[in-house]
């Protein structure tokens, strides 16, 4: 289906929308949409959108399995916006995630269960949001992959990950309860590069639609329960994002894209498309689900 714009999508996109859990993918470029789309729908999303300037292209094949949204700018503020005012416009409690162009989402086991069974389990054990880590990916050679990008030659970092409690502002003596801030991969390695409010690595990318649900330019909830890790009990699920995306803005970005001539280190590994890497890394929980 095709839509002219996001206000038109949220007037008659009820069918796209009639059941969850629906894929949100926001093209900010034409970098490697195609694959993005691909894996998403391989996870067996009831739903994926793409929201995307009209002029971008996207292979025949993928054309009717997608509602395409025309969207004339993409950026973090727009896409904030629009998953607002889509998910309001939605039936309360139906599933959503959302990304961007070059990012993959991965969660425990998902080689063998979709993401519809993830989140039923995540929804028996009374949870509404579940928190991702965007975990960077980049290319091993910028010689041949000028904008970072390459899926046969991925890079990720295997350590360099770690946690901060977060602040409360109404409340300086305590932090925020089971919430903590997550620093990591090519923002804290590139950190001057990077703007101090942008260099956080968690996103709560997979949430539960509610009217008076606002999700924020951070991308966290004015519902400080969508923000934690984990409920009073027990750990819960998490995922992971692997993400081109900061790799791309580094390389595109005239204040940084002289200064990075590579971006392997000594913790570089090749990425390997498979979840169990990243839950031997300790980059996602699988909780209580085996």
């Amino acid at each position: 289906m095709q839509y002219k714009s996001v206000n038109d999508f949220v007037s008659n996109g009820k069918i796209a929308l009639a059941k969850g859990p629906v894929a949100l993918i926001f093209a900010e470029d034409e970098t490697e949409t195609d694959s993005t789309l691909r894996h998403h729908l391989s996870l067996g999303f009831a739903s994926v959108c793409l929201f995307a300037p009209k002029a971008f292209a996207v292979s025949a094949d993928l054309q009717d399995g997608i509602a395409r949204i025309d969207m004339a700018h993409v950026g973090t503020a727009s896409a904030v916006q629009t998953i607002n005012a889509v998910a309001r416009s939605a039936q309360p409690g139906t599933w959503f995630y959302y990304c961007f162009n070059a990012e993959y989402l991965f969660f425990p086991f998902c080689e063998t269960r979709t993401v519809g069974e993830m989140l039923t389990f995540h929804v028996e054990e009374r949870r509404d949001a579940m928190l991702t880590y965007v975990v960077d990916l980049y290319a091993g050679d910028l010689d041949a992959h000028a904008n970072a990008v390459s899926i046969e030659d991925a890079m990720m970092d295997r350590s360099g990950y770690y946690a901060l409690a977060r602040k409360d502002a109404a409340n300086h003596d305590h932090p925020k309860e089971r919430q903590l801030d997550f620093y990591g991969g090519l923002r804290w390695r590139f950190e001057e590069h990077v703007p101090e409010a942008r260099r956080r690595i968690d996103r709560v990318s997979l949430f539960r639609a509610r009217p008076d649900l606002t999700l924020r330019d951070d991308f966290t909830f004015d519902d400080e329960e969508y923000n934690t890790y984990a409920c009073p009990w027990h750990n819960n699920l998490t995922a992971a994002i692997c993400s081109f995306r900061t790799a791309k803005a580094l390389k595109r970005n005239p204040g940084s894209r002289y200064d990075v001539t590579d971006f392997r280190w000594h913790n570089s590994v090749p990425f390997e498309w498979h979840s169990r890497q990243l839950l031997d890394l300790g980059l996602m929980e699988p909780g209580q689900w085996f």
